[in-house]
Order: C-alpha cells, then sequence, then structure tokens
C-alpha cells in the first residue's frame, strides 16, 4: 500500500460521513487531499472502489477498536456496551443516517458487505459480552447468548430505518442510547439494574 492511500480513505471516509456517499465527488475528495484527480484515480479506478475501500477501512477500525474494549477488564459488561456505544457514535460522527441511507441506496453490493462484517463482528460481541455478564451475576442465567445477540443486531438495523424512526421524532443520539437501555432491561439481574440504574441517571443528569 503506498504513502497515500491511507490517508486518502481516512479522508474519503471522513467526506462520505459528513457529507453522504452520493454527494461527495472525486474533486472534492481531491481537492480536500491537495491531490489532482488523476492521483486518485492511479490508488482507485474509480469511486464505487473508494466507497468500498474506505467503507471496509473505517468498519475494520472500529471493530477493532470495540474488541479492545470488550477486552478490557476495567469494566463490567454494561459499561463495556455504554463505552462501545460512545466509540461507534463519534467514529461514525453521530452516526447520522443519512450518508448510510445513501450507501444503501446508491452502494447496495457495498452496504451489505459492511452489514455482513458487522453481524460477524456484533455477533461474536454480544456473545461474548453477555457470558461476561452472566459469570459475574449481572445477566439472567437463563438467556440464550445466541439469541441475544441476533436480535441485538436486528434492533440496530432497524433504529435505522427512517421510516418507521424519523430523526425529526427520534433524535439519533438519544435513540441509541434508548435501545442500549431497553436491551439491558431485558437481560439483567438485580445487581446488574442497579449498575444500569446509576450510569442512566448519569447520563439523564
Amino acid at each position: 500500500m503506498s504513502e497515500l492511500k491511507p490517508q486518502i480513505l481516512d479522508t474519503s471516509i471522513d467526506l462520505f460521513l459528513t457529507l453522504g456517499f452520493k454527494s461527495v465527488t472525486m474533486d472534492e475528495i481531491a481537492a480536500k487531499l491537495g491531490v489532482s484527480k488523476k492521483t486518485l484515480y492511479a490508488h482507485f479506478k474509480n469511486k464505487s472502489q473508494l466507497v468500498e475501500e474506505s467503507s471496509v477501512h473505517i468498519c475494520n477500525h472500529i471493530c477493532g477498536a470495540v474488541d479492545e474494549i470488550m477486552d478490557s477488564n476495567t469494566e463490567n459488561p454494561i459499561e463495556q456496551l455504554y463505552t462501545v456505544k460512545k466509540f461507534v457514535m463519534k467514529q461514525l460522527k453521530g452516526d447520522d443516517t443519512s450518508p448510510m441511507y445513501q450507501l444503501h441506496k446508491y452502494y447496495p453490493e457495498v452496504h451489505k458487505k459492511l452489514t455482513d462484517i458487522q453481524f460477524s463482528h456484533m455477533n461474536n460481541c454480544i456473545n461474548r459480552n453477555v457470558s461476561k455478564g452472566i459469570e459475574q451475576g449481572l445477566y439472567r442465567d437463563n438467556i440464550d447468548a445466541n439469541f441475544i445477540s441476533r436480535i441485538y443486531f436486528i434492533g440496530i438495523q432497524g433504529i435505522k430505518n427512517l421510516q418507521f424512526f424519523p430523526t425529526d421524532q427520534f433524535p439519533v443520539q438519544s435513540l441509541f442510547e434508548q435501545y442500549l437501555e431497553y436491551h439491558l432491561r431485558g437481560i439483567v439481574t438485580p445487581a446488574g439494574r442497579q449498575i444500569l440504574n446509576q450510569i442512566t441517571n448519569t447520563n439523564h443528569d
């Protein structure tokens, strides 16, 4: 990989997440980088390839960082999920649904590829989180980790649907906050509920 390519990927995904995957042009990316459009095409044959590689690039970066959070022993499983949510929202610039809507509409194959990567990674992470929570007595011991991880993923995908959750009624930040609390209240023990209440009360202050 050339020294310039990671910079192109980082700059491109920053623009895509800010302005939208369809909206941003190769000219704008080149101008932001201070290079010629010819230089971009020397690294990527077209915009579609750039969209795919930059999307996978940020996805892999987020997955790697989430793994580090999940592997940390400094937080309990409930706290870890809130730390992950905060990190992901920051990386995706608040997870504005408009850019992702454009990705789904105009680059469906890339969107599907990212969804597959996200499902595989999230399924593993939530399974581990549930198992750790049960071991620590924070989650109920009669839940199926595999079911919980899948239903959690489906819910995350569902609340991104603008048809059912328009942003004027459901601001993205609070929507994800509500969904995470909804998820946890269904699986925590009384001990876990105390921790969850402390977190949610702090967040609402």
